[in-house]
């Protein structure tokens, strides 16, 4: 809140200035007929008067709430009491007014008559000179950079001149550049000022004077100079020029943009800046400065940061904190006194920690400071909407600390807290926190360092001079007589606060209290007891004051104090007189009446009447609500100390409610009664002064003049324009209208041709007749004949917005030689002389949109009107607009009316005040009283109705909202538009029942078939009724009709379907005015569908009555690829059975089935495509039996092997090679391997089929491709791909350069090692293991024996050769039959006999037990020399296959014997094939290795099974040491 005074100084000159200025007074007639004419509005004289004294010298605002002298007071209380107090008191004030102005209007007749007197003699003179003169010319001027210049000249002529001033052939606007020029007219003398001269301001400058008689010209030269060392134009004399010392109060300031009410949050920074223009404006001396808030001056610090210079002056607030809420004010020191602007700035909580909770605590400060000793006292924080504050808690660091320690263990409910415990001399900051029953609040803004001293340390420090130059600092405890050494006991004990939850101890300390370090005893008993106790045994006091917490309510205490130092104790004081802990005051009563009047469009003037019972009250806190909310929400955040305030932030048009509440130290009071509502408009006023007046037209005694609305209306509507003319050459005004003038133009008649004529506007409203306008420039009167069109006027915008806007004008009044045919309208921006124009053909229309704008920028604009004589004089320039819209701007919206059906454009304002109306236009033509449409208002809304819309109202429609800044909207009504809200409307007018879905059907279970339909919305008596095949269904019987209101389902169920129900189903629908029906064709197909749907239906109904399937057969894969076919069961019990068949052949699994379980199994290993057929499930018990089948073929089998090979290929290995004696073979391993997999080997990315030299294959646990005698064409890379039927999963090996050397060379040997296996000497059959004969008899040993050569054959006995003999006979007849004949044999014949067949290749060695008994002798048991089964002699066992194990067993090779040994049963390329060669018997057999090692292995390398020998049992191989070949390729992981 602010106000305007004007000091004393300023009054005194005005008085001067009256006297003088004869241009300024009004005439004693021309006050008469004002008072004739406007009885109604005399008080108002008063106001104007002020207003012209205001205008001719600048005012300065001060805080509303500033100290006031007497006079001051009382009439500021006058004003601002007469608000509420009634017609009676404002009469009388009025009756004053019309007093005080009748005196000052005499005096000023008397002036007026002398000063006409003075008139007339210069007019006698003027006669004989009628052409302007020049009595003093223009001088030219050299002058510094940065230093003004004034040029000044005196004119005459008859009628006096009109003098204007030119910068080279340019008029000079002061206006364009503010600040810059000042143009003055004093006593004759006219004058030009220049402030604060630049180089570019170098030029000639005349003064032109201009009557009806002539002009005359007076010229002159300014030269600005830089100085010495600067850049640009050099200086002259090179010599800086002495400047006399300038103060800063001697400076001419005037304040130009101003700060408004700002609104802040807690943590967040915000700027305050005035800018103004300094005259001299010198760098080295900027003007003084200074800032209030809440009437304290502003120092610079951390918190508060200033700036001046450069055209503006700046407080900057960084961290802001509610305690920096209040009135900010700004005082410059001028010339004239000061220049001062005030504006409230306000701070909000923060975002609370815990939702619910308080706003921070504020004006933390500390008092009472002593050595271990603080007191801290806060302000409490608003609480509307929160739960009541409950306490606070205080906390303190230490100075250079970064850690906060709580203070009070439970929350202090008063506002005051004494922290003790400090450290004597250490620096302390203290902060508050707010608890309430939601949790606790941000924490506020920490104090300045507090430092904990003793505040009379200093005061018993004395200075004693000794010979006038040595000074000595002792104490006033310092006994320079004697020594004090037990101290005196303190005085003046008692409380010095006093509260429910504590209470602080105060004494003074004592005297004499000696040398020696004192503290203090304290002691406490009930009042009148004498059992004292002592309370702090713990601490040591160092300071007079202590606070006692922990006291009974209710009970009085007294309490003594003792001195104490290292030589001993006080006696005690005096005890204090008795006391009681408690809140003797409390909070405040509720402040008294609230009375809410009109401020401003945003802003709503608060008072109330104090609270009966202040209690140490701090100030108050506002709230206000919305009418008919049920929210409050604080208007400030920080206690105001006034029962006047201005809430802020209103939003225009709304309707509020407030109330009060007290604060102190003990928290918020209650709530006063609520205001009156009261509505954010603005004060009743009269308006301001109309501007920009212009002439339209003349016809040479005759002209037309228009001008602007003014630009505050003072809360009302102007209803009407009073308008005053005067001859240019005199000083009386005339009046035009003795009625009011409605419109913004008006023609003054009866005037004299080639005679200048100035001429001003008043407006006026309910309030009154608003202050006049400034008198225009002078306007000859003189006719216009040229062809072309005069100016087009009142230039005006709407929908106005970030990057366009309308611009719309009125036709000018003089059209020329011919019709206006079109405008042309030119833009430039604010500033700038550089016109655009923005229609390069003339539109015909009186508004154009105007886009591509930049936002923020301002513009301004003129029309030129054009006929067919060419392009008319340009308008006046218009007002400066902003591209910028106004916040909240809505829109027009089209839309139909839900109850009526009727199509309407609306607007939602986002302003609006008391007096202000919609208008509506189409394509920016007033639609007035058109009977095609109807405007209705409510609130913010209007809506514009159209009565029959059809095509002749598609166009543009806008809408503007006076007495507001610009609110207003438009909206294009387009063809395809109005075509779907006729059709909308049409529907609302015919209302149907919509549907969400209509009638369709559904299956249930047990086979009932349900007929529904949804509708959007239904009511509780809406009807409806089916109809089937033209005849109507009720319920009953087999149907059953129902409907279900919330959620608009109509619905018949037929229980039981049949070829009889084929037909047409419908439902008609009625609800209040609106009805609809849908129906359903069941026929042919549709029918035959439903129908077999009802009766499986109906059947599973009954088939789930026993034992059934909830989920037929199915089948998944395992991770070891076994197929399990799984099927789930219901409603089975422990006597159900179950059982599984394929192709009608049952199949009992190793696990037999759970169906208790409810999942039932059948695990297929192996799957290959011999698994294929049909498999059944049936599960059967006494209540009935059900079956599910599967048929596993064709795309059933080949999901399956997808399933198994998206496995398998993502468990596949890399490739391995493995050499055999056919060739070389790459191996891939996996989890499992089917032919029957999509499995494709690549060569050099070229498919691989399967032949001779290519051979393809695999086992449960590998794919193999095998290359038999390969060569170099089969070099390069080779792949294996499995597909899935989603993916590929591919394997590479690059079987190429040394890979591919070592893999031939091995292949080689194995080859080699394999024809020897072949072809060496070995037994083929006829050999028995054990032999056991009488004696006597004749024993033959034969055998069949092989080999190519034919082999050699030894027999032995007991490892000793037999040679042929008559008892023992040696044959080999045909090279294949061996045989040893004993004759006649005896027990010495028993013994090991053996036969050792040989080749070149290679041998066996294969022995034979004989055993030989006597006769009559018990045939004795055979005892086995050697195991039974024949190994080859000269090849040792391979190991088994390093491959991974399969739980799958793979077959085992044939035993049969064979002269060569099958594929199967190559060995392994890992070991080394013996070299052929013959072995003696008695060589050592070696151990075969170990059978489980794998591949990765250095001494193991075979990655496959290697087969049992095909060779008879009991053979032996010869012992050949194995040789082993490292694998080519990187090991399996």
């Amino acid at each position: 809140m602010a106000s305007k005074v004007t000091a004393p100084l300023q009054k005194k000159k005005r008085v001067n200035h009256i006297n003088t200025d004869y241009r300024s007074l009004h005439s004693k007639h021309v006050v008469q007929q004002h008072s004739v004419r406007k009885s109604s509005s005399t008080s108002v004289r008063q106001v104007q008067v002020q207003a012209r004294e205001a205008m001719a010298e600048p005012a300065y605002t001060i805080p509303a709430f500033r100290q006031r002298n007497a006079e001051e007071v009382e009439e500021y209380q006058r004003v601002s009491t007469h608000v509420g107090k009634g017609l009676a008191a404002i009469q009388e004030e009025l009756h004053r007014m019309r007093i005080q102005t009748k005196t000052q209007v005499d005096n000023l007749a008397i002036q007026r008559e002398v000063q006409e007197m003075m008139t007339k003699k210069v007019d006698l003179y003027g006669e004989v000179r009628k052409l302007p003169d020049f009595l003093v010319a223009l001088r030219p001027h050299a002058v510094w950079e940065k230093t003004p210049v004034k040029l000044f000249c005196t004119v005459q002529g008859h009628p006096r001149p009109l003098v204007k001033w030119f910068k080279g052939d340019v008029p000079i606007d002061p206006l364009s550049a503010p600040g810059k020029y000042k143009i003055e007219n004093k006593y004759g003398v006219h004058s030009l000022i220049i402030s604060r001269c630049v180089v570019s301001d170098t030029a000639e400058y005349s003064a032109r004077a201009t009557n009806q008689y002539g002009t005359a010209t007076s010229t002159a030269t300014v030269t600005v100079k830089r100085a010495a060392g600067g850049t640009g134009v050099s200086c002259q004399l090179g010599l800086v020029p002495h400047l006399t010392d300038i103060h800063p109060s001697k400076l001419e300031i005037t304040l130009l943009e101003r700060f408004r009410v700002t609104f802040g949050v807690e943590g967040g920074s915000t700027s305050l800046v005035c800018t103004m223009v300094v005259v001299p404006d010198l760098p080295n001396v900027p003007p003084l400065a200074q800032w209030y808030r809440d009437d304290k001056q502003l120092k610079p610090s951390p918190l508060v940061e200033m700036s001046v210079g450069r055209g503006s002056a700046r407080l900057t607030l960084p961290h802001l904190a509610k305690d920096d809420e209040g009135l900010y004010t700004l005082r410059m020191f001028t010339k004239d006194g000061t220049a001062e602007h005030s504006a409230y700035l306000f701070v909000e909580d923060a975002a609370p920690s815990v939702p619910g909770a308080p706003g921070a605590p504020m004006s933390v400060k500390a008092f009472d400071i002593n050595k271990d000793y603080v007191l801290v006292a806060w302000k409490p924080p608003n609480t509307t909407n929160e739960a009541p504050i409950s306490g606070y808690f205080v906390d303190r660091r230490e100075a250079g600390s970064d850690t906060w320690v709580q203070c009070n263990d439970s929350p202090v409910k008063v506002c005051k807290y004494p922290a003790h415990g400090l450290s004597a001399g250490s620096t302390y900051h203290f902060r508050v926190r707010a608890v309430n029953s939601a949790g606790i609040s941000r924490p506020s803004r920490k104090t300045g360092g507090v430092t904990a001293l003793d505040p009379a340390e200093s005061q018993r420090l004395q200075v004693v001079k000794i010979a006038g130059k040595y000074d000595i600092v002792i104490r006033d405890d310092d006994d320079l007589e004697g020594d004090v050494a037990v101290p005196g006991a303190p005085s003046h004990v008692h409380a010095l606060e006093v509260f429910s939850s504590y209470l602080v101890l105060s004494w003074t300390p004592p005297s004499p209290r000696g040398p020696a370090p004192l503290w203090y005893l304290v002691e406490k008993c009930l009042a009148g007891t004498g059992a004292w106790q002592r309370i702090n045994t713990a601490v040591k006091l160092h300071s007079p004051r202590y606070p006692v917490f922990d006291l009974e309510n209710g009970q009085k205490y007294q309490f003594r104090v003792f001195s104490v130092n290292l030589y001993g104790s006080s006696e005690a004081s005096e005890p204090t007189a008795p006391v009681q802990t408690g809140d003797a005051h409390g909070v405040p009563s509720a402040p008294g009446q609230v009375v809410a009047t009109r401020n401003t469009k945003s802003s709503v003037l608060v008072h109330w009447d104090p609270p009966r019972q202040p209690k140490g009250m701090m100030g108050y806190y506002i709230d206000a609500r919305a009418a008919g909310s049920k929210t409050w929400l604080p208007c400030n955040h920080k206690p105001f100390k006034h029962t006047k305030f201005v809430v802020h932030a209103l939003v225009p048009g709304e309707t509020y409610v407030f109330r009060v509440q007290a604060v102190n130290v003990f928290g918020l009071s209650e709530e006063s009664q609520e205001s009156s509502p009261v509505a954010v408009e603005p004060a009743l006023a009269t308006p301001s002064a109309p501007f920009g007046i212009t002439l339209l037209s003349c016809d040479g005694s005759s002209m037309t003049v228009a001008w602007k609305s003014p630009k505050v209306c003072g809360g009302s509507k102007v209803n009407a324009y009073y308008v005053d003319q005067r001859d240019a050459d005199t000083l009386g005004w005339k009046e035009v209208n003795a009625s009011a003038v409605r419109e913004r133009i008006c023609t003054v008649e009866n005037l004299k041709e080639g005679t200048f004529y100035e001429f001003k506007v008043q407006a006026g409203n309910l309030a009154g007749v608003g202050v006049p306008s400034a008198p225009s420039a002078p306007m000859k009167c003189e006719a216009w004949t040229m062809a072309e069109p005069g100016p087009a006027s009142d230039l005006s915008f709407s929908e106005v917005r970030g990057h366009s806007l309308v611009v719309l004008w009125k036709a000018p009044v003089y059209s020329g030689a011919g019709p206006v045919t079109g405008y042309l309208v030119d833009m430039a921006k604010l500033g700038s002389s550089d016109f655009v124009t923005l229609n390069q053909e003339a539109v015909a229309h009186r508004y154009l949109q105007v886009s591509h704008l930049e936002e923020g920028e301002s513009y301004v604009f003129r029309v030129r009107s054009v006929n067919s004589s060419g392009v008319g004089k340009a308008s006046q320039l218009s007002e400066p607009v902003c591209a910028k819209a106004l916040p909240g701007t809505k829109e027009i919206a089209g839309g139909v009316d839900e109850e009526t059906g009727d199509i309407f454009l609306s607007l939602e304002a986002c302003e609006i005040c008391e007096t202000s109306q919609f208008v509506w236009s189409k394509n920016y033509t007033p639609v007035g009283d058109c009977p095609r449409v109807a405007v209705s208002t409510k609130g913010r809304s209007s809506r514009l109705t159209f009565a029959n819309p059809d095509k002749d109202d598609l166009g543009r429609y806008s809408v503007v909202v006076t007495d507001t800044d610009g609110v207003s909207g438009s909206h294009t009504l387009t063809e395809d538009a109005l075509n779907s809200m006729l059709e909308l409307s049409y529907a609302i007018r015919h209302p149907i029942v919509p549907l969400k879905h209509g009638l369709n059907y559904e299956v249930l279970e047990k086979g009932h078939v349900r007929f529904w339909l949804q509708a959007v919305k239904l009511s509780a008596a809406a009807s409806y009724r089916f109809i089937v095949n033209d005849k109507e269904v009720t319920s009953g019987e087999g149907h059953k009709i129902s409907h279900d209101a919330a959620t608009g389902i109509i619905q018949m169920t037929v229980d039981h379907f049949t070829r009889a129900n084929e037909g047409t189903y419908t439902v008609q629908i009625h609800d209040g005015k609106a009805k609809n029906q849908s129906s359903l064709v069941l026929v042919g197909d549709v029918f035959k569908a439903a129908l077999k749907e009802a009766e499986f239906q109906r059947k599973e109904h009954i088939r789930k009555q026993g034992p059934h399937f909830s989920e037929y057969l199915y089948f998944t894969v395992a991770d070891d690829c076994t197929v399990m076919l799984a099927c789930k069961v219901a409603n089975v019990k422990k006597e159900t059975t179950f059982h599984w068949f394929k192709d009608e052949d049952e199949v009992v699994p190793d696990a037999a089935p759970s169906v208790m379980s409810g999942c039932c199994t059948l695990p297929v290993p192996l799957f290959s495509r011999k698994d294929q057929g049909v498999y059944k499930a049936t599960l059967s018990d006494d209540r009935g039996k059900d079956t599910s089948l599967f048929d596993i073929s064709g795309q059933v089998f080949d999901d399956i092997i997808n399933a198994i090979a998206q496995i398998a290929g993502s468990s596949a290995s890399e490739l391995v090679l493995q050499c055999t004696p056919e060739g070389i073979r790459l191996q891939c391993y996996m989890t499992y391997y089917t032919e029957e997999m999509k499995t494709v080997w690549k060569h050099r990315d070229s498919k691989i089929a399967s032949s001779e030299k290519m051979r393809i294959g695999g086992t449960a646990e590998m794919a193999w491709m095998q290359i038999c005698d390969p060569s170099d064409k089969e070099k390069g890379h080779y792949t294996i791909e499995i597909c899935d039927g989603a993916q590929t999963h591919a394997r590479t090996f690059d079987l190429s350069g040394q890979a591919y050397t070592d893999a031939y060379e091995e292949y080689l040997r194995l080859k080699a090692a394999a024809f020897a296996e072949k072809n060496r000497g070995r037994v083929v059959g006829g050999l028995p293991d054990v032999v056991t004969i009488m004696e006597k008899k004749s024993l033959s040993l034969t055998c069949t024996v092989w080999g190519e050569p034919t082999p050699e054959v030894t027999w032995f006995k007991n490892e000793q050769e037999v040679a042929s003999s008559e008892h023992t006979k040696i044959t080999l007849e045909a090279g294949k039959f061996a045989s040893l004949v004993i004759t006649q044999v005896t027990p010495e014949d028993s013994g090991k006999y053996s036969i050792n067949v040989r080749n070149k290749y290679g041998g066996e060695f294969v022995e034979i037990t004989v055993s030989v008994y006597k006769q009559g002798e018990q045939m004795p048991e055979p005892k086995l020399g050697q195991p039974k089964g024949a190994t080859p002699a000269s090849t040792p066992m391979p190991p088994k296959s390093p491959g991974p194990p399969s739980k799958t067993p793979t077959p085992a090779p044939s035993k049969t014997p064979t002269p060569a040994p099958s594929k199967s049963q190559t060995p392994a390329p890992s070991v080394k094939s013996p070299t052929p060669f013959s072995t003696p018997a008695s060589t050592p057999i070696p151990k075969s290795p170990t059978p489980g090692c794998r591949s990765p292995t250095p001494g193991c390398k075979s990655p496959t099974p290697t087969p049992k020998s095909p060779t008879p049992p009991r053979s032996v191989k010869s012992p050949t040491p194995p040789r082993f070949m490292k694998s080519p390729t990187p090991p399996r992981k």
